[in-house]
């Protein structure tokens, strides 16, 4: 796994939420009152208030009976303007994908991840143009052919109308969705090598923190701040570290939680490991890298070493820890396997009263690297049915669905519908592409942890300041590094700058994050259930956060709107 799997934390998100959607509401609620008192006077003050009495009357009226009539006309003219063609699409692509993915000459191992990744990627491409389509020129179509005015005519609210759309194309989109992802399933389990479908897992990982000590066995710098990475080996991708063999280095695990819930059937502690290997020397390029386990008490320091294993290079090695182990010695530090057992109970003498175990990675051979990051070692639980994770799979491409058809509608309340595509599809593309970029600029902890796995990419967005300080420099021909002149105006400069940053701010957190959707898709590929703090609840907040403010947005704008205007 080549990303950190980091948990979501809703109350962080919640908080967000609520900034960005206070602040949206001040901005172009301040701006439409303005802009009436600017043309109509006073008498735009009573038409501000009127509106917002009338859109918090509609709010508490809402009828369901109402909205699943507007639901059920639109399920109907969805099927009418025959958007199930898409299953003919579908089919075809399916009909001849077999030909180009059976006979690649990928390593068996790796072959039910191009099947897996080619279907969930399969099912979202050509569900995201449907909706698009579906939700952007309904509305528009209806004003335009003019079957919208024997809607409004009858004790229909605007607010309903919104609903009721993306309420109908939800659950055209959730149908053709459940019958892509079933096909999709029964094309896997059919079409994929028998050697392959072993590798077909849904591994539960129980991931731990990582730090590292350095080649003397100290685990904090010069600061007393624990040691976060090991030794570059010149890799521009910083992801992984680095730790020396034959020395005191070592990669660090800390693990809670950890019970017997954890052990397979036959009783062990199962460590799935993928690490990397450096070669500072030529020699036998057959001969693997050996490494070597302790397990370390917390509350103690109880070290107990295990036996020595070889690397399995670019793919995952499984080492069963048994719960009883025989005392070993420890490289580099012979004297350090503890206490004067000749067998240790893991459970009992190894793990912590409260779950809690240190599991310390160390190289046996001198002058070798061994490289990794966070993920690359985790406690494997009981395999879940691959189904299950595949389900869940799908569902979070359901919330992409979701999120398109809430912005689409919302886009198609006030423009036509070749606009509203648009918009939509722009959005859609600054999301996937251009989401993280914008966060350097605004300093999002979130993109300069992205960042700071390259070199210089922490660096990068910390300097050059705003927009009008950036043009000071440039034309002054300084330094990024060297600090402003003092001044009323490198403080006027600095001020509008900050300014704009927070609103650039704002319209980064407005514009979707489709991370964690696509977060799951390369977790199932990679043969790990979709979890549910990284990327299944993400990928619900997701939506989540889009409904109030769509909602809202489309009856504003419907309410406004002349509806004759074709």
């Amino acid at each position: 796994m080549d990303f950190n799997p980091t948990p979501f934390n809703f109350a962080t998100a919640l908080q967000t939420w609520l900034q960005v959607f206070g602040a949206a509401v001040l901005i172009l609620g301040g701006a439409t009152l303005l802009g009436l008192v600017a043309s109509r006077g006073a008498t735009g003050l009573v038409i501000w208030a009127n509106e917002l009495g009338g859109m918090l009357r509609d709010v508490a009226s809402i009828s369901p009976r109402r909205v699943w009539a507007l639901a059920q006309l639109t399920f109907r003219e969805a099927r009418r303007r025959k958007a199930l063609l898409v299953f003919v699409v579908f089919a075809l692509l399916f009909m001849f994908a077999g030909w180009f993915l059976s006979g690649t000459n990928v390593p068996v191992e790796n072959q039910s991840k191009i099947y897996v990744a080619f279907v969930l990627r399969a099912i979202s491409w050509l569900m995201l143009p449907v909706v698009l389509l579906l939700s952007c020129w309904g509305i528009p179509e209806d004003i335009r052919l003019r079957s919208l005015h024997t809607v409004v005519t009858k004790p229909v609210h605007r607010l309903e109308i919104v609903l009721g759309r993306v309420l109908g194309y939800s659950i055209i989109g959730g149908l053709v969705l459940a019958v892509m992802g079933f096909v999709g399933w029964a094309w896997i389990v059919r079409q994929m090598p028998a050697g392959a479908k072993a590798h077909l897992t849904c591994r539960q990982p129980v991931f731990g923190s990582l730090t590292f000590k350095d080649r003397e066995g100290n685990e904090r710098d010069a600061k007393g701040n624990p040691l976060t990475a090991g030794v570059n080996t010149g890799d521009v991708w910083e992801f992984r570290s680095y730790i020396e063999g034959a020395t005191k280095a070592r990669a660090v695990w800390r693990f809670s939680g950890v019970s017997e819930k954890l052990f397979d059937p036959e009783g062990n502690l199962v460590l799935e490991s993928r690490f990397q290997a450096f070669r500072s020397y030529k020699g036998d390029m057959s001969r693997p890298l050996s490494y070597q386990y302790v397990l370390v008490n917390p509350d103690t320091g109880l070290r107990v070493p295990t036996g020595f294993r070889t690397v399995n290079e670019f793919r995952y090695r499984v080492d069963p820890i048994p719960r009883i182990l025989p005392r070993v010695a420890e490289v580099a530090m012979p004297e350090s396997s503890g206490g004067d057992k000749t067998e240790y109970d893991l459970l009992a003498d190894i793990v912590s009263p409260k779950g809690d175990l240190i599991v310390e990675v160390l190289c046996a051979d001198p002058n070798q690297y061994l490289g990794m990051a966070a993920p690359d070692l985790f406690i494997r639980t009981p395999d879940l049915p691959f189904w299950m994770g595949y389900a869940k799979a799908v569902v979070c491409i359901g919330t992409v669905m979701l999120l398109v058809i809430l912005l689409g509608v919302t886009a198609s309340t006030f423009t036509k519908g070749p606009v509203a595509t648009l918009l939509t599809f722009c959005l859609i593309v600054v999301g996937m592409t251009s989401r993280d970029f914008m966060g350097l600029l605004v300093g999002d902890e979130q993109a300069l942890r992205k960042a700071a796995m390259y070199a210089g990419g922490k660096q990068a967005a910390q300097q050059g300041g705003g927009v009008f300080e950036s043009i000071y420099r440039i034309v002054t021909y300084m330094n990024p590094s060297v600090p402003l002149p003092e001044g009323p105006a490198t403080t006027l400069m600095k001020t509008v700058d900050g300014a704009l940053v927070s609103f650039l701010w704002l319209v980064h957190k407005i514009i979707p994050d489709f991370e964690y959707p696509d977060r799951a898709m390369r977790y199932l590929a990679g043969g790990f259930d979709v979890e549910w703090k990284t990327a299944l609840l993400p990928s619900l907040a997701l939506v989540g956060a889009y409904i109030i403010p769509c909602l809202l947005l489309g009856h504003f704008a419907l309410r406004i709107r002349e509806l004759e205007s074709k």
